[in-house]
Formats: structure tokens, sequence, C-alpha cells
């Protein structure tokens, strides 16, 4: 390794870090703040939060360390540039693409590393994150109840709802209800439906059951079995006790994964396996559509039946259906436009199912990319930050923090409009995720043709600079069409 390149690389390594550090800190106070409604008031221990948080770090790197690199590299080149130092270069016949390449050679381990990240141990970070928010959204259901809608209330150990509750306005301070109406699936045959004019919820000492005080109601049962057998009974006040539903926090494994939980051997499985369920779909309705076209050209067949003949259609396998002993003498008719009806209910609903399974490809193919065009970013932005920091050398640190925030915006905003529309099927599932790093290639390979013609020193590449580069671009078709009609115009004369 050279001088030169140990230099290069050099000037990288701090920036790097510290845009990483700066950058997954401000994301991670972001989720904190997101978090802070979610586990506040739940009595959770300091382990249970810390684990929460250190979970949610792996989604952060993941984006911010594609930043790191296209800050890293800004300001590298900036700074050599803004102290003539890509001038002292130049002058010694040094080729600016060819310094780039070990810094590309670094981006492509980088890239590398990213892919096993986001395919190893990502993927387990998400589905633990994903499972130990789910124990904790049912760890106090007082938090999880919302106003004018029926809110299922689960205990432990059993994921069937035994209590439902709705009331037109909770207090989540003095866990006061307005308007309560509970349904008690508790009893068994029972079915027990509780109105009251207001409530209060607490736990017990142990935390375990929830405790309803219910004031100025009446209480509905009825037999499931004997809808003849009901009972009204009023109060004035009523205790209600919800076994083992109350604030214990109580780990389960989870036994699915969402797509953002699996790697990329999963994400290909499930992809393959809806492929395999559309073509039996798709070959399915071939040979349904097949079948009514026979049936509509055969017409309508008569079976001779004890009493009188009936008039009936081929059964799906060719054969004629059988005629039931009770239904002798009557006489029944499958015309054609019968037929073509039956069919096209058919193809409906296998036209549904197909839709399902294509809805899911598409979204397995997404994330499946997507954990090798995110990786793929840190080359990208090594492409682009060189050229456009050679460019504009005299910003500063204010001008590397502009471009690099613009930059990240276009990205990640095209990144997540990629990925719905991939999800929706408008575009191929890989063109969503990696739309914006062809985009981005393209630019980047102008500016690496420019890069060894630009002539700017200490006294250009500020911030005017910039401001007249942006308004030659946005000006420039403007400026073309003036051009075309002045033209037109002289040859009309």
């Amino acid at each position: 390794m050279s001088i030169l390149t140990r230099y290069l690389l050099r000037m990288h390594v701090g920036p790097f870090f510290f845009a990483l550090s700066v950058l997954t800190g401000l994301l991670f106070v972001n989720v904190v703040a997101r978090r802070f409604e979610e586990l506040a008031g739940k009595g959770l221990g300091f382990r249970v939060i810390g684990e929460v948080f250190l979970l949610s770090l792996p989604h952060i790197i993941a984006l911010t360390l594609p930043m790191a690199v296209l800050v890293a590299v800004l300001y590298a080149f900036s700074v050599l540039a803004a102290d003539n130092e890509i001038t002292a270069m130049k002058s010694t016949g040094i080729n600016l693409v060819r310094l780039m390449a070990p810094l590309v050679f670094v981006s492509v381990l980088l890239a590398g590393g990213m892919v096993w990240f986001n395919d190893v141990f990502l993927p387990n970070a998400n589905h633990r994150l994903a499972t130990l928010l789910m124990d904790i959204g049912r760890k106090s259901p007082t938090l999880q109840l919302k106003e004018q809608v029926i809110n299922p209330i689960q205990s432990f150990g059993n994921m069937r709802s035994k209590y439902y509750l709705q009331s037109a306005q909770i207090d989540p301070a003095t866990n006061r209800l307005q308007d309560v109406v509970i349904y008690d699936l508790s009893l068994g045959q029972k079915a027990r439906t509780i109105y009251a004019d207001s409530g209060r919820m607490a736990f017990n000492e142990s935390r375990s059951d929830l405790l309803l005080v219910l004031h100025d109601g009446w209480v509905h049962e009825v037999d499931t079995y004997d809808a003849s057998k009901f009972r009204r009974i009023d109060f004035q006040q009523q205790q209600l006790v919800m076994q083992g539903v109350g604030n214990q926090l109580e780990r389960m494994e989870k036994s699915y994964r969402g797509d953002r939980e699996m790697s990329i051997g999963m994400l290909a499985a499930q992809a393959d396996s809806a492929r395999a369920r559309l073509a039996e779909i798709n070959a399915e309705a071939a040979r349904q559509s097949e079948i009514a076209v026979k049936r509509a050209l055969a017409g309508p067949l008569e079976v001779e039946g004890l009493e009188t003949p009936r008039t009936i259609a081929p059964s799906a396998g060719g054969a004629l259906a059988s005629v039931p002993a009770e239904y002798v003498g009557a006489r029944q008719v499958s015309t054609p436009d019968q037929m073509v009806q039956v069919a096209a209910i058919e193809l409906e609903v296998a036209r549904v199912r197909a839709r399902t399974e294509q809805q899911i490809i598409n979204l397995h193919t997404v994330e499946y990319h997507k954990k090798f065009a995110i990786p793929f970013a840190c080359i990208v932005f090594v492409l682009i930050g060189a050229p456009l920091a050679v460019r504009f050398p005299r910003g500063g640190v204010g001008m590397v923090i502009a471009i690099s925030l613009t930059i990240f915006g276009i990205y990640y905003m095209s990144l997540i409009g990629g990925e719905s529309l991939g999800d929706r099927g408008i575009v191929p599932p890989f063109a969503g995720p990696w739309g914006p790093n062809a985009v981005f290639s393209l630019i980047a390979v102008y500016g690496l043709t420019q890069i060894g013609k630009e002539t700017s020193t200490t006294r250009g590449g500020g911030w005017d600079d910039l401001y007249l580069t942006i308004r030659r671009l946005v000006t420039r078709p403007f400026r073309r069409r003036a051009r075309r009609r002045a033209h037109a115009t002289a040859s009309a004369r």
C-alpha cells in the first residue's frame, strides 16, 4: 500500500466514525421519542427498556452506515481540494479516478459486510424486537384501550379474548371510564353483556388481575343454547375481576416472522412458495375455463329419472351428476348461461387468490432486493461524493452537511417510494430498491468524467458557485426553449 493510499484512507477514518456516531445518535433519539409513549407507565425495569433500545440500533445502523460513507468522502475530499492538495496531485500527473480505487475497494468491503449484517444479524434483531414489543403491549391493557372501539382483552397463556370492552371516554390519568359496555364470554354457555354509566380500572397487588368497579348499570345474561333463558340485573355498583390480564411481562416466542424479520434465504423461499401457489391457481383457472367452454358448447343434458326426465349439466370430471331419490320427479334445467355464470364466479375467486399471492411475491421480493440495494449505496456514495467535493471545496462543513442531507433525503424518499410501488406491483419488485442507486450511479459517472477537468481554486467552489450551478441546471431547459423560439422567429423574418 502506497503512502498516498494510506494518507487518503486515514483522512476518511475519522470523519466516517464521527458521522456514523452522530447520525446514529440522532436517529436513536428519534426512536426513543417514538417508543417513549409505548414504554412509559408500564412498570418496566431498566433491563427491559435497555433491551428495547439496544434491539433498535441494528436497524438504525443499517441506514446510517451508507450516510456516514458519503459524509466522510465529502469532507475528506473537500479538505484536500481546499488545501490545494488535489491541485498538487493533478500537477504530478496523478489520475484522480485511479486515486479513488482504494476507497471504492473499501466501500465494496463495507457493502459486503452490510449484506451479511442485513442477512444474519438484522432479521434476528428485528424479530426479537417485534416479539418484545408484542409482549410489552400485552403487559398492561389499561394503556392499550381505545375510545369508542371494542377492545379485546386477552389473558396470558390464552390468546383467545374472554372479555371485550368498549367505552365512550377513557381518562388514562385516572383510569376512569364513561358509557361502558363489556362483553363477557368467560362463563362458557352463558353470554353476558354489562352496561354501565361509568367505571374505574385498577390492578390487584400482584398486578396480575384487572379490577373494574362499575356504577349505575345493568347486566344482560342469555343462554347460548336456549335464547329463551334471558335475565336482566340492575345494579348501582358492581365489581368485575378479569384474571390473568394484568401488568405482568411474560416473554413469549412469536411463531411467525414479518418480511423485515427474514433472512435472504427465508425471503427467497417465501417468494418461491408463493410463485408455486400462483402457478397452481393459474393452471386451475385455465382448466375451469376450458370446462366452462365445453359445458356451454355441449348445451343442457337430460337424465332419465324414474318418473320424469331431468336436465342437468355434466360434473367437473365430465360425468353426469347422480340424481338423489328425493328429487326424482322434479325437473332441473342447467342452461349454458347458468354454466357461464358459475364459471365466472369460480374465475373471480381464482383472480382474487392470484392477486393475493402476487402481493406476497412482491412484498418478499422487494425486501430481498433491499438487503442488497442499501449496502450498494456505500459504493454509489463514494463515486458521487468525491466529484462533488472537488467541485465545491470552499463550502466547508456547512456545504458537506447541506449536500449530504440533500442526497440522503432524495435517496431515502426515492427508496421508500420505490418500495411502495414495488409492493403494489406498479413497478417490478427489483426496480423500487435499485432505482435510486441507478439514478445516482449515472450522476456519479458524469461527475467522474468531469473530475479531472475541474479548475476551481480557493477563490471558487463556495456557496455562490453552488447557487449559480444549481440555477444554471434549473434554467437550462428554459434557456434552450428561448433560444429555439428566437431562432424560429429569426428564420421566419
